[in-house]
């Protein structure tokens, strides 16, 4: 017996209808039900229909409407996801089922990715399944490319789509994408797209300088079902960006300030394979290789420097129905490897390496994990759910012949109850565990002298408990889900270095700082009516830890603070060929935030200081049109930010420039373009 559920997301900062989800892992041939129980409300789904509305072109288009997840930095090489609160570092981030790990500069993202390629997004929030993968601390999010099969129109074995779009605020996008039928249910896919950027202009007028970028990406896919219960893709992604940015480019750059030529790729190649048999019993595997790349020519001072993370591996898994049983067990295996150094001659960079005759810089990780997992209808209306996985992390630092192992063992419980037609209650406790991974490219170089990892380092444990209510009949669904998070033995490289320790701490020193603890609350509720559709939710959660708020610039590859924040969408759709949708999003104001902690612990200031986070509302426009009745031609319009709002996102740094001390003054998240209208035309053939 196979058990789907999904909530499906209304994107365009819209609530989707609160339904449970089962997510197909990227990479996960959906030939063997996927179900979800542990935190399935929570869950949710962004499909190509709402990519397509929204004119999605970056991770903050993209997650616009989602609650749970917010999106920071300013422009798209430098936006950085969070899921609760909590870093996409602390995520399990996969494409096609490919892992996107390691920090290459902890001033750029670490999650690159074109919306036009995608079927569907799956975000899963906060520790899950024994099938979420590796160190999903905070959860996980599956990206899911499209497939030539699905997009050819009936009777045809050929087609394209050419699309041309237009930014006010301020740039133009071009894409082509062609595919067919190789023989039966086979096909094939290419895919290119470019994007180039102008610097934008904020709510007041004011043109961010640095903000804008040049785009390219091509993408191929093969494969399909094979006949049998088998399926077999086979896909090659390469994503290149670049443009002249500040030293950080997640911070604004002010007049007369240097700028750096800086570049970033990613390659990523994934093989899936599924087979689904007759008898209940299905196989799903994935194979995967990424190399990521970034550079930054720092011309004043040592030049050229880049960083550089590959990563490959599997993952393994067989799923088998028995009675009321459906058993997922399997085996996934991760290496990754980072390396930066310096590019230039040596006679440049050699003044500022630590040792003038080592100019390069490595860290590997070996991952293992294994996993069981069982979802048991008890009886009709009462869906149970309990698995466990064992994880092992082992870490060289390989420049400086030091390294660190750890394993562990993490389980999980949930249960789905209805108690009437379209009322149910869901429970679940979750743990995860995640040991030390490669470190952040940039900051690899050491004093060979000093410590860079706590001998004594502990990996980190988390507990996850949430539970709601959900409720879906007659047009209207709503739900009301808390939840309280607990990561004992924080791994985080504190700013600074301890000048007392002997041996002496390196400026980046990893250690266990500590517990975090959150707690959120998130609402939803929607109804649909023929044509008309209102959306809307609330989200809240407080994240600290040792007791102290976070912040994204005090705790950076941790988490950062968000205000309260909520969303209403207007829908209006009475055919395939026209929809439109109106949303408001606010975010209310946090204030009081203490900061500088660690300064104040090594002297760098006298005391602590507060900041505040002021609250926005935004309201979007979405439309698209087709003309003739038919999606051979489809015209769209979006229209972000239409009061041209100025603000600074609540999940990048807050502005310490508020503090009035000179030596943060450059401290401070880019403000959010202001109004910025998108015209684009799309031409199936």
């Amino acid at each position: 017996m196979k058990i789907r559920t999904k909530i499906l997301m209304s994107c365009a900062t819209a609530l989707a209808l609160a339904s449970q989800t089962a997510q197909a892992q990227e990479g996960e041939i959906e030939a063997t039900g996927d179900i979800v129980v542990v935190g399935a409300l929570t869950d949710v789904e962004i499909d190509r229909e709402e990519i397509e509305i929204i004119q999605a072109n970056d991770l903050a288009d993209l997650f616009r409407g989602v609650p749970s997840v917010s999106v920071g930095g300013g422009i798209g090489l430098a936006q950085k996801i969070y899921v609760r609160g909590l870093e996409d570092s602390l995520l399990n981030v996969t494409i096609d089922g490919a892992p996107q790990r390691g920090t290459l500069f902890h001033h750029i993202g670490r999650v690159t990715i074109e919306p036009e390629l995608l079927e569907t997004v799956d975000v899963q929030a906060g520790p899950g399944e024994a099938t979420a993968g590796f160190g999903a601390v905070g959860g996980a999010i599956r990206f899911r490319t499209r497939n030539a099969v699905d997009m050819l129109q009936d009777g045809r074995d050929i087609g394209g789509i050419a699309k041309a779009g237009w930014f006010s605020n301020d740039g133009y996008k071009l894409s082509g994408t062609v595919y067919g039928r190789i023989a039966g249910d086979i096909g094939i896919l290419a895919s290119y797209v470019h994007v180039n950027r102008d610097p934008y202009k904020d709510g007041d007028g004011v043109r961010q300088l640095a903000t804008g970028a040049e785009q390219n990406l091509g993408f191929v896919k093969v494969g399909g079902d094979l006949g049998g219960g088998h399926r077999v893709t086979a896909s090659y992604e390469q994503r290149r960006e670049s443009g002249r940015f500040g030293q950080r480019p997640n911070w604004p750059v002010f007049a007369n300030t240097r700028l750096f030529d800086a570049k970033g790729k990613r390659q990523t190649a994934v093989l899936n394979y599924g087979y689904e048999g007759d008898s209940g019993v299905g196989i799903e595997a994935t194979g995967y290789w990424t190399r990521t790349n970034f550079s930054q020519n720092r011309d004043d001072r040592w030049g050229l420097y880049g960083a550089e993370i590959e990563t490959w591996g599997f993952d393994v898994r067989a799923s088998l129905a028995i009675a009321n049983h459906d058993i997922t067990v399997g085996a996934e295996h991760r290496r990754d490897r980072v390396t930066s150094e310096y590019l230039g001659a040596p006679a440049q960079w050699q003044p500022w390496a630590w040792d003038p005759n080592i100019g390069r810089f490595t860290e590997k990780g070996a991952l293992m994990g294994v996993y069981i997992q069982d979802h048991w209808r008890v009886i009709d209306p009462l869906l149970v759910s309990f698995g466990a996985r064992y994880d092992a992390y082992d870490l060289d630092q390989l420049t400086y012949r030091k390294g660190t192992k750890s394993d562990g063992l993490s389980v999980n419980v949930g249960a789905e109850f209805e108690i009437l037609p379209g009322l149910s209650l869901n429970a679940g406790y979750a743990e995860a565990f995640r040991g030390k991974e490669i470190g952040d490219a940039f900051t690899l170089e050491k004093n060979p002298a000093w410590l860079s990892m706590s001998p004594t380092l502990r990996p980190e444990r988390v507990d996850n408990v949430e539970g709601g209510v959900k409720y879906d009949a007659g047009g209207f669904t709503a739900s009301a889900v808390y939840y309280e998070m607990t990561i004992k033995d924080v791994i985080l490289d504190q700013l600074g270095r301890d000048r007392v320790a002997r041996p002496l701490q390196d400026s980046v020193y990893y250690e266990n700082v500590g517990t975090f603890k959150s707690k959120g609350l998130e609402l939803r509720a929607g109804y649909r009516t023929g044509p008309f559709s209102l959306d809307a939710y609330y989200n809240h959660y407080d994240s600290r830890l040792n007791g102290n708020r976070i912040e994204g610039y005090e705790h950076i590859a941790l988490g950062n603070s968000l205000g309260d924040n909520m969303s209403v969408t207007a829908g209006y759709q009475p055919s395939d060929h026209f929809n439109f949708r109106a949303s408001l999003t606010r975010f209310e104001d946090l204030n009081d935030i203490e900061v500088l902690f660690r300064e104040k612990q090594l002297g760098f200031v006298t005391q602590t200081y507060f900041i505040d986070k002021p609250g926005y509302t935004t309201v979007d426009l979405f439309g698209s049109w087709c003309p003739f009745g038919t999606d051979r031609l489809e015209l769209q319009a979006a229209v972000y930010n239409l009061f041209d709002k100025r603000y600074i996102a609540h999940a990048s740094t807050a502005d310490y420039g508020q503090l009035g001390l000179a030596d943060y003054a450059i401290v401070s998240g880019l403000p959010e373009p202001g109004r910025n209208v998108r015209l684009t035309a799309s031409v199936r053939f």
